[in-house]
C-alpha cells in the first residue's frame, strides 16, 4: 500500500510543569551535542500581530519543547522531546479563551503543513492546480488563522519536526537500544496516542489552561490519531473535549482506495471513491457529457456506487457479461475512463490506477492529496501514478518558507534540522489495542462521544481528495457505532479543493469560517 496522506496540521506536545520556566531563556540544544540536551524543555518567546478578514490580533508565539517521560517504573525516564509552536492572544481571559491542539498526519509528519498553509498567522502563497515556482516563495499575512477564535498549538509528532526521540544513556550501544525501543513503543497507533495525550496535559499545566475550552484539529492521519487521543483524554486522563475536528478524515483503513486490490473481496474503497473519481474527471473535461453543475452530479454519482455498482461488485463472478459491459458503460460516464479499460480492471480501479490512467492520453498523472493538480507521468505505461504531482507541487514552498519563518521569527532552530517526516515512521506499528489487521478507530471516537455526550465533532473534506475521499469519511461517519441522538453532534462541510482543503484560498476561508462558527457555538462560555 503506498504511504498514507501528509495529512496536514498537528498539535503540539506539552510539558507542563513550572520547573521548566528556568530553562526558557536557555537556546536550544545543537542536535550535535549528546541527547542529554534534549532532556531540558526549552522555549523561544516572540511576539506579533495578524489581521484575520481585517481585525487585527496582537499575540504572544512560544517555540520550544516539552520533555514526555516513560510510565510507571520508567516515570523519570525521559522518552521524548516535542516541539510546539504555540500562539496565545494578548490580553485574552485564558479562562474563557479556547484553545485548539492542531497536528497533521503521516504518520510521522510535521505540522508544516497546516501551519503555513491553513491557520498559523503568516502564511506560503503557492499556486492553486500547478506546480509552484521554485524560491523566493511569497510569506504575508494570513486573513484566515485562526487565531481570531481561539488560541493554538502547532504539535509536530515524535521524531517530526524538530520533535526528537530521547536517547540519554552513555554506553553507544545501550544508546542504539534505547532508541530502538523507542521508535518500538511510540511509532505505533497507540505510541503516538498516548504520548499526544501525555503532551496535552502536561501543556495544560505548564500554561494553567486547564479550564479553558479544548479543541483537537488534526489532518489525514492526524484524524486518526485524533479518535484515539480524543478517547485517551477523556477516559484515562479525565479531559473533556468541547470539539474534534477533523479534517481528510480516515478512521478505518478498510475503505482506503490505496491498494484494496490487495486486500480482495473487499469492494468497499472502490465504491467509496467513485465519486472523487467522478469530481475529478469532472475538474479535468474528460467526462463525455459535461454535468451542469458539480455537487447533483456528485449526489447522482453516490446513489450509483452504492446501489447499482455495489450490487455488481457483490456479484463477483456470478456477474453476467452483459450487466458488466452495462456497469462499465456507466463507469465511463461518470469518470471518463475507456470502458475497455473498466472491463480489464474487472470494474475495480484503485486510486494509483485513475491517477495515471485519467490523462494517460496526455503523458501527464493527476494528484493524490488534490486531483486537481497533474504532472509528467515518470512512467508513461507504469499501472498507478508512481509519484505525487500536488505534493511535487508545494512542498518546497512550505518547507522552505517555515525554515525561514522559525528562525527569523519565531528565534528558533539555530544549529537544528526540521524533519518533514520522523526517520524510521515507515516502520509504524499499526496494530492497534493488541489487533492486528486493518487500523479502524471509529470504535475509539465512538466511546469519547458516549462518555462525554456533549462532545462536538465537525468533518471537513475535499471533493478532489485521492488520499481520503470525501465519500469515505461520510460513510465512516454515518456509520460510527454511536446512539442516534449523538450522531446530531456531528457535522459536514464539504469544499472544492483536495486534501489540504485550505491550498485552495476560496476553500480556506470557507474552512476557517466554518470552524470558527464552529468553536464560538461550542466554547461554552456564557456571552
Amino acid at each position: 500500500m503506498r504511504k498514507l496522506p501528509l495529512v496536514i496540521a498537528l498539535t503540539a506536545l506539552l510539558l507542563g510543569n513550572a520547573a521548566a520556566a528556568d530553562k526558557k531563556d536557555k537556546p536550544a540544544q545543537d542536535e550535535t551535542k549528546p541527547d542529554a540536551a534534549l532532556i531540558h524543555p526549552q522555549a523561544s518567546d516572540s511576539e506579533g500581530s495578524v489581521s484575520v478578514e481585517g481585525r487585527r490580533i496582537a499575540y504572544k508565539a512560544v517555540a520550544g519543547t516539552i520533555v514526555l517521560h516513560g510510565k510507571n517504573e520508567k516515570e523519570n525516564d525521559p522518552t521524548v522531546s516535542m516541539f510546539y509552536v504555540a500562539y496565545f492572544k494578548k490580553g485574552a481571559d485564558s479562562a474563557k479563551r479556547p484553545i485548539t491542539f492542531v497536528y497533521n498526519g503521516g504518520p510521522g509528519s510535521a505540522t508544516v503543513w497546516l501551519h503555513m498553509g491553513a491557520f498559523g498567522p503568516r502564511r506560503v502563497v503557492t499556486r492553486d492546480d500547478s506546480h509552484t515556482p521554485a524560491a523566493p516563495y511569497q510569506v504575508v499575512n494570513n486573513d484566515y488563522s485562526l487565531l481570531d477564535a481561539s488560541d493554538l498549538v502547532f504539535i509536530d509528532a515524535p521524531g517530526a519536526g524538530f520533535s526528537r526521540l530521547i536517547a540519554n544513556d552513555t554506553d553507544a550501544s545501550k544508546r542504539d537500544e534505547q532508541l530502538k525501543d523507542r521508535r518500538k513503543e511510540i511509532y505505533s497507533v497507540d505510541g503516538d496516542g498516548h504520548a499526544f495525550a501525555q503532551f496535552i496535559t502536561q501543556f495544560l499545566s505548564r500554561y494553567g489552561r486547564w479550564n479553558s475550552p479544548k479543541y483537537l484539529f488534526g489532518e489525514s492521519y492526524g484524524t486518526t490519531r485524533s479518535a484515539v487521543l480524543a478517547n485517551d483524554l477523556e477516559n484515562d486522563d479525565s479531559v473533556d473535549l468541547n470539539g474534534v475536528i477533523l479534517l481528510s478524515q480516515i478512521l478505518n483503513f478498510d475503505t482506503s482506495i490505496d491498494g484494496p486490490d490487495q486486500n480482495p473481496g473487499v469492494d468497499l474503497p472502490y465504491e467509496l471513491a467513485l465519486p472523487t473519481f467522478a469530481a475529478t474527471a469532472y475538474y479535468h473535461h474528460k467526462l463525455p457529457q459535461t454535468p451542469a453543475e458539480l455537487e447533483p452530479f456528485l449526489q447522482e454519482v453516490e446513489q450509483f456506487a452504492l446501489g447499482d455498482y455495489a450490487e455488481a461488485l457483490m456479484a463477483g463472478s456470478r456477474l453476467d457479461d452483459a450487466r458488466k459491459q452495462a456497469v462499465a458503460q456507466k463507469l465511463h460516464q461518470y469518470t471518463g475512463l475507456p470502458v475497455d479499460y473498466l472491463l480489464k480492471a474487472n470494474l475495480r480501479v484503485t486510486g494509483g490506477m485513475f491517477e495515471h490512467e485519467l490523462l494517460g492520453d496526455s503523458g501527464d498523472t493527476t494528484g493524490r492529496l488534490d486531483s486537481r493538480f497533474s504532472g509528467p507521468s515518470l512512467d508513461p505505461l507504469s499501472k498507478e501514478a508512481e509519484y505525487d504531482p500536488q505534493s511535487s507541487a508545494i512542498s518546497s514552498a512550505y518547507i522552505a518558507a517555515f525554515n525561514d519563518y522559525v528562525r527569523k521569527d519565531l528565534k528558533y532552530g539555530q544549529n537544528q534540522t526540521y524533519h518533514e517526516f520522523a526517520p524510521d515512521a515507515t516502520d509504524w506499528d499499526f496494530k492497534h489495542n493488541g489487533h492486528d489487521g486493518a487500523v479502524n478507530v471509529m470504535p475509539d471516537l465512538a466511546k469519547a462521544m458516549k462518555t462525554n455526550p456533549d462532545l462536538k465533532v465537525l468533518l471537513n473534506g475535499g471533493y478532489y481528495d485521492l488520499a481520503t475521499p470525501f465519500f469515505a469519511a461520510d460513510y465512516e461517519m454515518h456509520h460510527l457505532p454511536v446512539q442516534p441522538a449523538l450522531m446530531n453532534n456531528i457535522s459536514y462541510e464539504w469544499y472544492p479543493s483536495g486534501h489540504m482543503v485550505y491550498a485552495h484560498e476560496a476553500s480556506l476561508k470557507l474552512l476557517h469560517d466554518n470552524v470558527s462558527r464552529f468553536i464560538e457555538q461550542t466554547d461554552n462560555v456564557k456571552q
